[in-house]
């Protein structure tokens, strides 16, 4: 998908970080934005932006969790919008917690989001999508979605989810006019963190230390993740991988699949969270 004018892109958690980038990015290509976050607050800034831009958009309140909020959101897309041309399932939340302190109505509430979110969207907007000449489907999952780290079992499991289902739907959909794209965004410099649910044993030292050493680790902007992922998009691309942490964190797991959480110094982490 070369040229983007006129297209009717459908982005989740469009009220801030790489959502928001990514409106902004297609606004400036002439796309029609059909945007979605359940927090109407962001979501009408990033609205603000748009229309700075002297571009108009359609925004709409999603619990992307709930299937029966997904369905009535694309019945109205379609309703109001007509047939759209790409989906972006980009709403995503994170827990700190160990698995071992945690409750599973946590883990639920984020699987949830970051998994059943995207399914959600892609089922309801499928038949739309098949309908289009040349569509794509972008699912935002994670370096943590190749690679584990301690501290974060519920993301892991839901970005690992979330690329596994994203491979399989691109062999289902090979003989389509629909492209599916899985994108592995490393260190982006988003609210993810700040926002995150923690467990109620970590106490807000712990957090603070937690959130520290995240903004560390963060290297790229959501503008730069945005312009990256449009670029994969041009190019057809089924893999984005955002960051160049990402890109070698990627070699590591492949080169050493059993053992990269020794040399990325992982396991050193967990006596540290013990100690939280």
């Amino acid at each position: 998908m070369k040229k983007f004018t006129d297209k009717k892109i459908v982005i989740t958690g469009a009220g801030s970080g790489i959502g928001r980038a990514l409106a902004i990015e297609f606004a400036s290509l002439n796309a029609f934005l059909i945007l979605a976050d359940n927090d109407t607050s962001n979501l009408s800034e990033t609205r603000s932006i748009l229309r700075e831009m002297q571009i108009d958009s359609a925004c709409y309140e999603l619990d992307v969790a709930s299937y029966q909020a997904m369905h009535d959101f694309a019945t109205s897309v379609y309703h109001n919008h007509g047939d759209i041309d790409i989906l972006i399932n980009n709403a995503g939340v994170t827990l700190m917690d160990r698995f071992i302190d945690g409750n599973l109505d946590d883990f639920h509430w984020l699987m949830n989001i970051n998994f059943w979110g995207a399914v959600n969207g892609v089922k309801v907007f499928l038949p739309s999508l098949l309908r289009s000449e040349n569509a794509c489907i972008i699912n935002l999952s994670s370096i943590f979605g190749i690679m584990a780290i301690p501290g974060q079992a519920a993301y892991n499991s839901s970005k690992f989810a979330l690329k596994g289902f994203t491979e399989a739907l691109k062999m289902e959909l090979c003989e389509s006019s629909v492209n599916v794209c899985s994108v592995h965004p490393g260190g982006v410099k988003t609210e993810i963190a700040n926002n995150a649910r923690v467990g109620s044993n970590t106490s807000e030292a712990s957090r603070t230390k937690l959130l520290n050493e995240f903004d560390r680790l963060t290297y790229t902007s959501a503008e730069k993740a945005a312009k990256e992922i449009i670029k994969g998009v041009q190019k057809n691309k089924r893999r984005i991988m955002i960051g160049m942490d990402a890109k070698l964190a990627d070699i590591l797991v492949r080169l050493f699949p059993g053992t990269y959480e020794k040399i990325m110094g992982l396991e050193e982490r967990v006596s540290r969270l013990t100690k939280l």
